[in-house]
């Protein structure tokens, strides 16, 4: 008899709908809300990870804003922290980062100790193709081009779990992202209502797209239903029955209408299906400003405002859910110190990203920057990476999601971690 994950990781099972019939019932809801399993599955570990494509200007961001040569660089881009000035001020942190002022809603949560900074972060692969950086940020290999799959689906593949669900691991992307690749069971869905489910390499799972979800369910042997498909079919009935257009966040919360907040809004549900989800991906684009990036105001202004509201709403939301979840961000490098001729800034090489949750050693902003100078910079031009991003992917997926095998996470790395994590 196959093994649960053996059956999972095969494709058994591929699914494309484009109706939702029925409704949680209300007392499924609230009995979710108050900490009670009423859906197939026990609440999971859910790790969250984002990525901010188009590479982030991190010193925008959080800015070092006490020091002298960045006011040199960025005439026309660098904020003050000074409650006086007459444009929006920096959110002092520490007395030498500042938060960007449409940052505002991640203020509370730094001051909390829930969310933490890591400041010169970044691939020890000095490319500054978007591209290729990406793929070796994704691959978790940032110097072999060959690496099959990506570093998200190999922590799939070290979950102590062997009740392995559809929705282990979800990207609510309309396109698997490569940090899916591989051969632990995955799936992107573009969009919960459209049922737009894709399993990577699932062919003969494609051919049984057409069939409707009775006709796989009655066609699945029993014995295979008893022994190894039951959470995924009871996982599959339960979104297929869902309302999911009319969900209703927790009172008081709206998510901001972009890409990244309905992502990240769709996630919340699955979480508080209790569907199985233990590791979710989302993106967010247009972090590429080489013209006219603006400062209080502008396009960096309003991607960030749309990044810390979405995340924080998705936040807000989980309501009893918040210590089983934590978010991470990523981007595939910064920005240059110094601005362009355009107002803008060209592609650098360290940026900072940004982690959320109970379990988060939180209120400070990690890393080592030294001060921004012309010899401390690389190539003379960029804040110089002196965190590896492996260090800080490898310790909040170690600690949160309690794997413990950072040689098949991240093969070619023997870094050290930065305690950006709390020790349990």
């Amino acid at each position: 008899m196959l093994s649960r994950r053996a059956f999972l990781k095969s494709g058994g099972v591929a699914l494309f709908s484009a109706g939702i019939a029925g409704s949680i019932p209300a007392f499924a809801v609230q009995a979710a809300a108050a900490n009670k399993t009423a859906f197939p599955f026990a609440k999971k570990k859910t790790l969250v990870c984002i990525f901010q494509r188009g590479a982030m200007d991190g010193l925008m961001a959080v800015t070092p804003f006490n020091d002298t040569f960045l006011k040199t660089a960025r005439p026309n881009l660098l904020m003050s922290a000074a409650q006086s000035t007459s444009d929006k001020p920096l959110i002092d942190l520490d007395g030498r980062f500042g938060l960007h002022p449409s940052m505002q809603v991640f203020e509370s949560l730094f001051r909390e100790k829930r969310l933490a900074i890591v400041h010169g972060i970044g691939s020890p692969n000095t490319t500054r193709s978007h591209f290729d950086a990406q793929d070796y940020m994704e691959s978790g290999t940032p110097f072999n081009k060959g690496t099959a799959s990506g570093w998200l689906n190999r922590a799939v593949g070290l979950l102590k779990d062997e009740a392995l669900t559809p929705f282990t691991a979800v990207s609510l992307t309309s396109a698997m992202p490569r940090s899916f690749y591989g051969d632990n069971p995955s799936v992107s869905i573009s969009n919960l209502q459209d049922f737009a489910i894709q399993m990577k390499g699932n062919q003969s799972g494609a051919n049984m797209a057409a069939k409707s979800f009775e006709d796989l369910y009655d066609q699945t042997a029993s014995g295979l239903l008893q022994e190894t498909g039951r959470e995924s079919f009871e996982a599959m009935k339960l979104l297929k029955t869902a309302d999911l257009k009319n969900y209703k966040p927790e009172p008081g919360i709206t998510y901001p209408n972009s890409a990244l907040g309905n992502s990240l809004k769709q996630i919340a549900q699955l979480i508080k299906m209790n569907v199985g989800l233990e590791v979710a991906f989302a993106e967010s684009n247009g972090w590429d400003t080489h013209f006219n990036q603006g400062a209080a105001n502008g396009v960096f202004a309003r991607n960030v405002a749309d990044l810390s509201n979405s995340i924080s709403s998705f936040w807000n939301d989980l309501s009893a859910y918040q210590d089983d979840v934590t978010v991470m961000t990523m981007t595939e490098f910064g920005r240059t110190v110094r601005q362009n001729g355009t107002r803008g800034t060209d592609h650098g090489r360290a940026s900072c990203n940004f982690i959320l949750g109970n379990d988060v050693n939180g209120g400070l902003v990690h890393g080592k920057m030294q001060p921004i100078a012309v010899e401390n910079l690389e190539d003379g031009r960029d804040l110089a990476v002196t965190t590896d991003f492996r260090s800080v992917f490898s310790e909040v997926a170690d600690k949160h999601l309690k794997l413990t095998d950072d040689k098949t996470l991240f093969p070619d790395w023997q870094g050290e971690k930065i305690g950006v994590m709390r020790d349990a």
